[in-house]
Formats: C-alpha cells, sequence, structure tokens
C-alpha cells in the first residue's frame, strides 16, 4: 500500500520543482550554505504538496482514469489504494508541508498555498475550458519561480526570467494537449473535455508561437538582466536553449510523444546532453569566470 500511495503521489513529477532553483542559481546565490538549505527543503515542502494534489485529483478523476487506457493503471483508479487510506495520507501531508513552509517563509507559505488553491480549482473546473487550461498549467510553472524568490533574499535576479519561464511553460502546457490529442484521437473528449475544443493545427501554432517567444525572451535576459557578466558571456548559452526548445518540438510533432513532459527530460538522451551542457555553462559563467 505504502508503494501504491508513493506512485500516486507521482514522485517523476517533482522534477518540475526544479523551477524553484531558479532564484539560487541565477541570483548567484549557490555558495551560501543557507540559501540552499532553505530552497532545499522548499523543494521537499512544495514536493509533498504536490502528492497532495495528485492523490486528490486521482479520487475526484476516479470513474474518468477507469476508462483511460493508460490512467486505469493508477492505483486509486485499480483499487490498490483505498480512498479512506489516501485522504488520510494527503491530510498527512498537508500537516507537514505547511508548517515546514511557514517556517522556511511567511511569503513561501503563502504561495504554497496559491499553489493548492489554484491546483484544485483548477483539477475541479479550470481544466475544462479551452486555452485557461493550458495558461493554468504554465502558471504552475511560473510560481514555482516565484517560490523560489520567496525562499531566500535575492538581490539581483531579472524580471526577464518569469517572462521566460511563462513561455516555456506555455510550450510544455501546449505540447502536452497536442500529445493527449494526438494518443486518446477520435476518443480524446471521453477522456478529456477540454480537448474537444483543440485540433493538432491550433496546437502547433501555439507551439510554435511559445517556441519562438521562449528564445526570444531568454536571449534579452542574456544581456539584459543586472547580474550578468559585463562581457555578455551568458549569450553563449542560447544556442543550448534553441536546441531544447527545437528538440522538445521534434519530440512532439514528428515522433509524437510528449504527453508526460517530464518523462522526456528524464529519458530523451539528447536532451539531456543540451540541459547538461546548458548548466555547465551557467555554472562556469557565474562562478568560476
Amino acid at each position: 500500500m505504502f508503494r501504491a500511495l508513493l506512485k500516486t503521489m507521482r514522485p517523476r513529477q517533482w522534477a518540475k520543482n526544479v523551477f524553484i532553483f531558479a532564484a539560487l542559481v541565477f541570483d548567484r546565490q549557490l555558495t551560501r550554505p543557507g540559501a540552499v538549505l532553505h530552497t532545499v527543503l522548499g523543494a521537499v515542502a512544495f514536493s509533498l504538496i504536490a502528492g497532495v494534489v495528485y492523490i486528490v485529483n486521482d479520487i475526484a478523476d476516479i470513474e474518468a482514469d477507469r476508462q483511460h487506457p493508460t490512467k486505469r493503471r493508477r492505483p486509486i483508479a485499480a483499487g490498490q489504494l483505498p480512498i479512506p487510506v489516501a485522504w488520510g495520507a494527503a491530510i498527512a501531508l498537508l500537516v507537514i508541508a505547511f508548517p515546514l513552509a511557514l517556517w522556511l517563509s511567511r511569503a513561501f507559505a503563502l504561495i504554497v498555498l496559491i499553489y493548492l488553491v489554484l491546483n484544485l480549482a483548477y483539477s475541479k473546473w479550470l481544466k475544462h475550458i479551452v486555452l485557461l487550461d493550458i495558461i493554468i498549467l504554465a502558471s504552475f510553472y511560473v510560481i514555482r519561480v516565484a517560490a523560489g524568490v520567496a525562499l531566500i533574499k535575492v538581490e539581483r535576479f531579472s524580471p526577464w526570467l518569469y517572462i521566460f519561464t511563462t513561455f516555456l511553460a506555455l510550450l510544455i502546457g501546449a505540447g502536452k494537449r497536442r500529445a493527449e490529442l494526438a494518443q486518446l484521437a477520435t476518443n480524446a473528449n471521453v477522456h478529456r473535455r477540454v480537448l474537444d475544443g483543440y485540433t493538432l493545427g491550433f496546437l502547433d501554432q501555439v507551439i510554435t508561437l511559445a517556441a519562438g517567444m521562449t528564445v526570444i525572451t531568454y536571449s534579452l535576459y542574456s544581456f539584459s538582466a543586472p547580474n550578468l557578466p559585463p562581457n555578455h558571456a551568458m549569450m553563449l548559452t542560447i544556442p543550448f536553449v534553441i536546441y531544447g526548445v527545437l528538440r522538445y518540438q521534434y519530440l512532439l510533432q514528428v515522433k509524437e510523444i510528449g504527453g508526460a513532459p517530464e518523462d522526456i527530460v528524464l529519458t530523451d538522451r539528447p536532451l539531456q546532453i543540451a540541459v547538461a551542457l546548458y548548466g555547465l555553462a551557467v555554472l562556469t559563467i557565474f562562478y568560476f569566470s
């Protein structure tokens, strides 16, 4: 049952919490132990709250999941995790996560609360509204960046990173919907009602728009942020961002995968190499140049 609970909490999805570390890295505070500890604990608290969200979602969507070709294997839908146990676990996680969030920072605790409430509203109503569902999905990534800012005392964190994250998240959200629509084909609206309002052509246009703006906003950050080296060395990281965006588009539109974006990052070797080289370049420019 513990294994079923852990599976329901989707630990692979916790990879999204890497966005919490954006403030720590891009405000050049990786060498400050206190800031690192606060950010790590904040990521733990956020992961526990995300686990609560997934548990509640699976309880609410149990009937729809049982009709889905893959989601029917989820522990709650498959009957491996009883609903009373799932509710008890969700309450226990809240009891742990919120005091931890409040201890770290009141602002962080407020952001965590907003994330939880918005997720519940998304699961109940907002995920059924065309376009708004993708925008809300994108906002969850931006909220994570804001959470990271609230955990430490930032000095020169560029607002361009919020804009860049917004378009990157919009790209991921539209890609997720496209993958679902392509996978489920004519029965898409049975499993997710909002898919009835989309077409592959429209989602491809959204993906193209979001991909272009992701590259543009990152490029603007790379030479205009206040804490970057004066020699504009950060612009050398732009090719890695371009490749990463194009690789993601290729996987979405040519290979037709991407229903779970975190699975792509954790399994696609070329994308992993691009991310690793980008991270190495950023660390070198910020901390060794």
